[in-house]
């Protein structure tokens, strides 16, 4: 018997399969215990994440207070463009019945000048008319108004001068030789005998002294409106006529005072 027969041997024995097997069992649900445990620990760690599973419930009453607050201010954008139509159109509106009131009170001023005129037209109308009844009586008396064969020196040579325009043309500012207007050929008659007078109709109706219809002598410059004012001036030529340039379609003519009595008559020879 070897002498080491009785000596347990000092090796490990031997595990078999079947032993690691459990083993390796017993640490595979061992494992698998720290895993699940893992796994809930992990889950137990992620609790306070879960209650912010709230926030987005915040997060779209937030959008929707922003979305309100948009709709208010698009709102009182809308309003405040529509407040500024309005006012623009006020402003508009007053402007126009401003130009409105202005052109009103134009047309009210020119037909109050249109009628006025229209009296004043009447009034001289019915003026002449009483003249002309008054001249017709004047002219029908041999003595009342010279005839041209009484006129001598410078009343002839006014006469004369005027007669010899007869058919000239008339002209608006015309003053000779072949055109006239009233006034032009009454200056230019008595240019030729010394006498300087005014350029128009207005001055020439006050440059003398006034006579009376009914008293006329061959020389009297004769006038058609207010002594001041007068729009027409002629020269009487005596035998109840006048020569004076008319108007374009008439030129230089020679008319009864009956044609269109005057209004007045100024002496300056």
């Amino acid at each position: 018997m070897s002498h080491t027969a009785h000596i347990r041997s000092h090796r490990k024995p031997r595990r078999n399969a079947s032993s690691l097997a459990m083993r390796a069992g017993v640490a595979g649900g061992v494992l698998s215990t720290l895993a699940v445990a893992g796994a809930s620990g992990s889950a137990n760690a992620a609790e306070p994440v879960t209650q912010t599973l709230e926030l987005p419930t915040l997060t779209a009453d937030l959008a929707t207070q922003v979305a309100q607050s948009a709709d208010a201010t698009q709102q009182a954008a809308a309003n405040y463009e529509l407040q500024a139509e309005r006012d623009a159109a006020a402003a508009k509106a007053a402007k126009q019945a401003k130009a409105d009131l202005a052109e009103a009170q134009k047309k009210a001023e020119a037909k109050k000048k249109a009628e006025a005129a229209r009296k004043a037209a009447a009034a001289q109308a019915a003026s002449r008319s009483s003249q002309r009844t008054t001249l017709s009586a004047s002219a029908s008396s041999s003595t009342s108004t010279p005839s041209t064969s009484t006129a001598t020196g410078s009343a002839a040579a006014v006469l004369a001068f005027v007669k010899a325009q007869l058919g000239d043309a008339y002209v608006s500012g015309g003053t000779g030789p072949n055109s006239w207007d009233c006034s032009g050929l009454v200056q230019a008659a008595f240019n030729q005998v010394g006498v300087s007078l005014p350029r128009v109709s207005q001055s020439q109706s006050t440059a003398g002294t006034q006579v009376s219809l009914s008293a006329l002598q061959p020389g009297d410059i004769l006038y058609w409106g207010g002594a001041g004012s007068a729009y027409h001036v002629a020269v009487y030529v005596g035998d109840g006529m006048f020569v004076g340039a008319q108007n374009p379609s008439s030129g230089v003519v020679e008319k009864p005072l009956s044609y269109d009595p005057p209004s007045g008559a100024v002496r300056v020879l």
